[in-house]
C-alpha cells in the first residue's frame, strides 16, 4: 500500500463515495477500501481500532451482516464518516446530488 498524502486520501474517499452514490459500490466495498488504502490497516488492526471483532468486520465489508446504526457508526468513525438517509431509487440520489452541485449555496 502506497503511503497517501492528505489530499489524495480526501481525492480518494470523494470518488469513493461518489461510486457508494451512484450505486456502483456497496458500503462493505467503501469500507474496506477505505480500510486498507485510505487507513492502511488489516482486518486485526481495523477491528481492534472500532471494537468489534475481525468476523464481524469481515461480515460488514461482504455485506454479508444486518448491522445495526450504533455498530456501522462505530465501523466508519475512524474513516470520519456516519450513517446517513438516502433515497434507495439510484438515479434519484443521482439527481439529487447533480442538483447540489448546481444550486448556489444559501447563506
Amino acid at each position: 500500500m502506497k503511503n497517501l498524502s492528505p489530499i489524495e486520501r480526501e481525492n480518494r474517499l470523494a470518488e469513493l463515495l461518489t461510486q457508494l452514490m451512484s450505486g456502483t459500490i456497496t458500503e462493505g466495498k467503501l469500507l474496506r477500501t477505505l480500510r486498507k488504502e485510505v487507513l492502511g490497516l488489516s482486518q486485526e488492526q481495523y477491528s481492534k481500532l472500532v471494537g468489534i471483532s475481525r468476523r464481524t468486520l469481515s461480515d460488514l465489508e461482504l455485506d454479508r451482516a444486518s448491522p445495526s446504526l450504533a455498530l456501522l457508526n462505530a465501523s466508519l468513525r475512524p474513516l470520519g464518516l456516519q450513517v446517513g438517509i438516502l433515497p434507495r431509487d439510484p438515479s434519484l440520489r443521482r439527481r439529487l446530488f447533480e442538483q447540489r452541485d448546481t444550486v448556489p449555496p444559501s447563506n
